[in-house]
Protein backbone atom coordinates (compact mmCIF):
# COMPACT_ATOMS: atom_id res chain seq x y z
CA UNK A 1 0.00 0.00 0.00
CA UNK A 2 1.01 3.49 -1.00
CA UNK A 3 -0.36 6.69 -0.11
CA UNK A 4 -0.76 8.59 -3.77
CA UNK A 5 -4.34 9.03 -2.96
CA UNK A 6 -5.03 8.72 0.71
CA UNK A 7 -7.37 11.18 2.18
CA UNK A 8 -9.61 10.50 -0.90
CA UNK A 9 -12.72 9.11 -1.91
CA UNK A 10 -13.10 7.74 -5.79
CA UNK A 11 -16.19 6.24 -7.12
CA UNK A 12 -15.66 3.91 -9.80
CA UNK A 13 -18.83 3.07 -12.18
CA UNK A 14 -18.43 -0.68 -13.69
CA UNK A 15 -16.31 -1.80 -11.02
CA UNK A 16 -17.48 -5.42 -10.70
CA UNK A 17 -15.25 -6.67 -13.62
CA UNK A 18 -12.64 -5.79 -16.03
CA UNK A 19 -11.52 -2.18 -16.36
CA UNK A 20 -13.54 -1.03 -13.68
CA UNK A 21 -12.34 -3.57 -11.05
CA UNK A 22 -9.20 -3.32 -11.90
CA UNK A 23 -9.26 0.84 -11.68
CA UNK A 24 -10.72 -0.20 -8.26
CA UNK A 25 -7.90 -2.35 -6.77
CA UNK A 26 -5.29 0.37 -8.45
CA UNK A 27 -6.64 2.91 -6.63
CA UNK A 28 -7.55 1.29 -3.43
CA UNK A 29 -3.66 0.28 -3.01
CA UNK A 30 -2.75 4.09 -3.49
CA UNK A 31 -4.73 4.83 -0.45
CA UNK A 32 -7.84 5.69 -1.89
CA UNK A 33 -11.45 4.75 -0.12
CA UNK A 34 -13.10 3.19 -3.40
CA UNK A 35 -16.52 3.10 -3.59
CA UNK A 36 -17.52 0.38 -6.21
CA UNK A 37 -20.90 0.23 -7.97
CA UNK A 38 -22.20 -1.91 -10.81
CA UNK A 39 -25.18 -3.77 -10.86
CA UNK A 40 -24.18 -7.28 -10.21
CA UNK A 41 -23.87 -7.49 -6.08
CA UNK A 42 -22.05 -10.89 -6.28
CA UNK A 43 -19.09 -9.70 -8.01
CA UNK A 44 -18.57 -6.36 -6.69
CA UNK A 45 -18.68 -7.89 -3.14
CA UNK A 46 -15.78 -10.24 -4.91
CA UNK A 47 -13.97 -6.69 -5.61
CA UNK A 48 -14.52 -5.12 -2.08
CA UNK A 49 -13.23 -8.73 -0.61
CA UNK A 50 -9.80 -8.40 -3.25
CA UNK A 51 -9.12 -4.94 -1.76
CA UNK A 52 -9.61 -5.40 1.81
CA UNK A 53 -7.41 -8.01 1.48
CA UNK A 54 -4.75 -6.29 0.21
CA UNK A 55 -5.67 -3.89 2.96
CA UNK A 56 -7.73 -1.24 1.10
CA UNK A 57 -10.72 0.15 1.58
CA UNK A 58 -13.65 -0.16 0.16
CA UNK A 59 -17.45 -0.42 -0.25
CA UNK A 60 -20.20 -2.21 -2.95
CA UNK A 61 -23.01 -0.18 -4.09
CA UNK A 62 -25.47 -1.79 -6.50
CA UNK A 63 -25.90 0.70 -9.64
CA UNK A 64 -27.54 0.68 -12.47
CA UNK A 65 -25.84 4.10 -14.37
CA UNK A 66 -28.81 4.08 -16.66
CA UNK A 67 -31.47 4.61 -13.87
CA UNK A 68 -30.74 8.47 -12.56
CA UNK A 69 -32.18 7.06 -9.12
CA UNK A 70 -28.98 4.54 -8.71
CA UNK A 71 -27.04 7.30 -9.59
CA UNK A 72 -28.20 9.74 -6.35
CA UNK A 73 -28.11 6.30 -4.70
CA UNK A 74 -24.79 5.87 -5.23
CA UNK A 75 -23.62 9.36 -3.60
CA UNK A 76 -25.91 9.33 -0.77
CA UNK A 77 -24.35 5.63 0.04
CA UNK A 78 -20.67 7.70 -0.64
CA UNK A 79 -21.58 10.25 1.73
CA UNK A 80 -22.50 7.73 4.48
CA UNK A 81 -20.08 5.57 4.44
CA UNK A 82 -16.67 7.17 3.16
CA UNK A 83 -17.25 11.23 2.87
CA UNK A 84 -18.23 13.47 -0.57
CA UNK A 85 -16.21 11.53 -3.35
CA UNK A 86 -13.06 13.27 -4.75
CA UNK A 87 -12.63 11.29 -7.72
CA UNK A 88 -15.04 10.32 -10.10
CA UNK A 89 -14.42 7.27 -12.94
CA UNK A 90 -17.61 6.68 -15.28
CA UNK A 91 -16.42 3.30 -16.65
CA UNK A 92 -19.90 1.74 -16.64
CA UNK A 93 -20.74 1.15 -20.48
CA UNK A 94 -22.27 -1.80 -22.99
CA UNK A 95 -22.67 -2.24 -26.59
CA UNK A 96 -26.14 -4.04 -27.38
CA UNK A 97 -26.13 -3.48 -31.37
CA UNK A 98 -23.45 -3.94 -34.04
CA UNK A 99 -25.36 -3.56 -36.74
CA UNK A 100 -25.95 -0.72 -39.31
CA UNK A 101 -28.89 2.60 -38.73
CA UNK A 102 -30.90 0.63 -41.21
CA UNK A 103 -30.74 -2.90 -39.41
CA UNK A 104 -30.37 -1.60 -36.11
CA UNK A 105 -33.22 -2.53 -33.31
CA UNK A 106 -34.13 0.31 -31.46
CA UNK A 107 -34.51 -0.68 -28.16
CA UNK A 108 -30.96 -1.75 -28.57
CA UNK A 109 -29.70 1.49 -29.85
CA UNK A 110 -31.20 3.30 -27.29
CA UNK A 111 -29.99 1.32 -24.82
CA UNK A 112 -26.08 1.27 -25.63
CA UNK A 113 -27.06 5.28 -25.69
CA UNK A 114 -28.65 4.93 -22.34
CA UNK A 115 -25.64 3.34 -20.50
CA UNK A 116 -22.84 5.15 -22.65
CA UNK A 117 -24.20 8.64 -22.33
CA UNK A 118 -27.04 8.92 -20.09
CA UNK A 119 -24.98 6.53 -17.88
CA UNK A 120 -21.84 9.43 -17.78
CA UNK A 121 -24.30 11.87 -18.05
CA UNK A 122 -25.95 10.86 -14.69
CA UNK A 123 -22.53 9.60 -12.76
CA UNK A 124 -21.37 13.38 -13.52
CA UNK A 125 -23.91 15.10 -12.44
CA UNK A 126 -25.26 13.95 -9.22
CA UNK A 127 -21.96 14.27 -8.26
CA UNK A 128 -21.14 17.69 -8.86
CA UNK A 129 -22.59 19.29 -5.48
CA UNK A 130 -20.01 17.54 -3.66
CA UNK A 131 -17.09 18.00 -6.15
CA UNK A 132 -17.45 21.58 -5.81
CA UNK A 133 -17.00 21.40 -2.37
CA UNK A 134 -13.34 21.23 -2.50
CA UNK A 135 -12.91 20.18 -6.12
CA UNK A 136 -11.59 17.08 -7.70
CA UNK A 137 -11.05 15.15 -10.85
CA UNK A 138 -13.99 13.09 -12.84
CA UNK A 139 -12.54 10.68 -15.69
CA UNK A 140 -14.43 9.63 -18.38
CA UNK A 141 -13.49 6.04 -19.93
CA UNK A 142 -13.91 6.82 -23.84
CA UNK A 143 -13.39 4.89 -26.98
CA UNK A 144 -11.62 5.75 -30.07
CA UNK A 145 -14.60 5.19 -31.57
CA UNK A 146 -16.06 7.95 -30.31
CA UNK A 147 -13.64 10.23 -32.47
CA UNK A 148 -13.67 8.16 -35.20
CA UNK A 149 -16.47 6.40 -37.68
CA UNK A 150 -15.81 1.98 -37.97
CA UNK A 151 -15.56 -0.61 -36.17
CA UNK A 152 -18.33 -1.03 -33.45
CA UNK A 153 -21.65 0.24 -34.57
CA UNK A 154 -23.59 3.38 -34.88
CA UNK A 155 -24.67 3.29 -31.61
CA UNK A 156 -21.62 2.55 -29.47
CA UNK A 157 -19.90 5.79 -31.87
CA UNK A 158 -22.09 7.96 -31.53
CA UNK A 159 -22.64 7.73 -27.69
CA UNK A 160 -18.97 7.91 -27.19
CA UNK A 161 -18.88 11.10 -29.02
CA UNK A 162 -21.54 11.83 -27.08
CA UNK A 163 -19.80 11.59 -23.95
CA UNK A 164 -16.65 13.10 -25.33
CA UNK A 165 -18.40 16.18 -25.96
CA UNK A 166 -20.13 16.03 -22.40
CA UNK A 167 -16.39 15.74 -21.20
CA UNK A 168 -15.67 19.48 -23.19
CA UNK A 169 -18.66 21.10 -21.76
CA UNK A 170 -18.20 19.96 -18.14
CA UNK A 171 -14.56 20.78 -18.26
CA UNK A 172 -15.70 24.21 -19.55
CA UNK A 173 -19.04 24.43 -16.67
CA UNK A 174 -16.50 22.83 -13.64
CA UNK A 175 -12.90 25.07 -14.33
CA UNK A 176 -14.12 27.59 -12.04
CA UNK A 177 -14.76 25.35 -8.85
CA UNK A 178 -11.37 23.65 -9.38
CA UNK A 179 -12.81 20.26 -10.73
CA UNK A 180 -10.88 19.07 -13.98
CA UNK A 181 -13.07 16.48 -16.78
CA UNK A 182 -10.95 14.35 -18.80
CA UNK A 183 -11.45 11.32 -20.81
CA UNK A 184 -9.42 8.23 -20.67
CA UNK A 185 -9.14 6.44 -23.80
CA UNK A 186 -7.86 2.44 -22.88
CA UNK A 187 -7.66 0.98 -26.19
CA UNK A 188 -7.83 -2.66 -26.66
CA UNK A 189 -7.99 -4.28 -22.77
CA UNK A 190 -8.26 -8.18 -22.29
CA UNK A 191 -11.53 -8.43 -20.79
CA UNK A 192 -14.58 -10.49 -20.46
CA UNK A 193 -16.28 -8.79 -23.28
CA UNK A 194 -12.76 -8.67 -25.72
CA UNK A 195 -10.14 -11.14 -25.71
CA UNK A 196 -7.41 -11.38 -28.40
CA UNK A 197 -9.14 -14.30 -30.13
CA UNK A 198 -11.80 -12.29 -30.96
CA UNK A 199 -9.85 -9.94 -32.75
CA UNK A 200 -9.41 -10.48 -36.60
CA UNK A 201 -5.74 -11.56 -38.02
CA UNK A 202 -6.28 -8.50 -40.76
CA UNK A 203 -7.61 -6.04 -38.45
CA UNK A 204 -4.80 -2.97 -38.10
CA UNK A 205 -5.94 -3.29 -34.53
CA UNK A 206 -3.70 -6.29 -34.00
CA UNK A 207 -0.85 -4.02 -33.88
CA UNK A 208 -2.02 -2.25 -31.01
CA UNK A 209 -1.00 -3.09 -27.66
CA UNK A 210 -3.33 -5.56 -26.08
CA UNK A 211 -3.49 -4.53 -22.08
CA UNK A 212 -4.63 -6.10 -19.53
CA UNK A 213 -6.99 -3.93 -16.71
CA UNK A 214 -3.87 -2.87 -13.95
CA UNK A 215 -2.13 -1.20 -17.90
CA UNK A 216 -4.69 1.00 -17.79
CA UNK A 217 -4.26 2.25 -13.89
CA UNK A 218 -0.85 4.38 -14.21
CA UNK A 219 -2.48 6.90 -16.40
CA UNK A 220 -5.79 6.84 -14.80
CA UNK A 221 -3.54 8.11 -11.50
CA UNK A 222 -1.86 10.43 -13.43
CA UNK A 223 -5.12 12.30 -14.10
CA UNK A 224 -6.46 11.96 -10.91
CA UNK A 225 -3.58 13.59 -9.04
CA UNK A 226 -2.85 16.12 -11.12
CA UNK A 227 -3.43 19.67 -9.84
CA UNK A 228 -7.33 21.67 -9.46
CA UNK A 229 -5.52 23.83 -12.15
CA UNK A 230 -4.18 21.16 -14.14
CA UNK A 231 -5.19 20.06 -17.42
CA UNK A 232 -8.94 19.56 -18.25
CA UNK A 233 -11.48 18.94 -21.24
CA UNK A 234 -8.34 17.16 -23.03
CA UNK A 235 -8.52 13.10 -24.31
CA UNK A 236 -5.68 11.33 -23.02
CA UNK A 237 -5.17 7.64 -24.99
CA UNK A 238 -3.34 4.82 -24.31
CA UNK A 239 -3.68 3.85 -28.46
CA UNK A 240 -1.54 4.09 -30.69
CA UNK A 241 -2.57 7.38 -33.13
CA UNK A 242 -3.26 5.60 -36.16
CA UNK A 243 -5.71 3.59 -33.99
CA UNK A 244 -8.30 6.15 -32.63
Amino acid sequence: MTDMLAGKVAVITGASRGIGRGLAIGFAAQGARVVCAARSQHKLEQTVRHIEAAGGEAIAVRCDVSKAADLQNLYEQTRAHCGPADIVIANAGGNFTRDSVEDSDIDDWEATLRVNLLGVYYTCKYAIADLKRQGGHIIVIGSGMGHREGGSGSAYSVSKAGAWMLVRALASELRPHGICVNELIPGLVNTDILSAGALPDESPLTLEWFKQPADVVPLALFLATQPRTGPTGQSFSLMRRDSQ
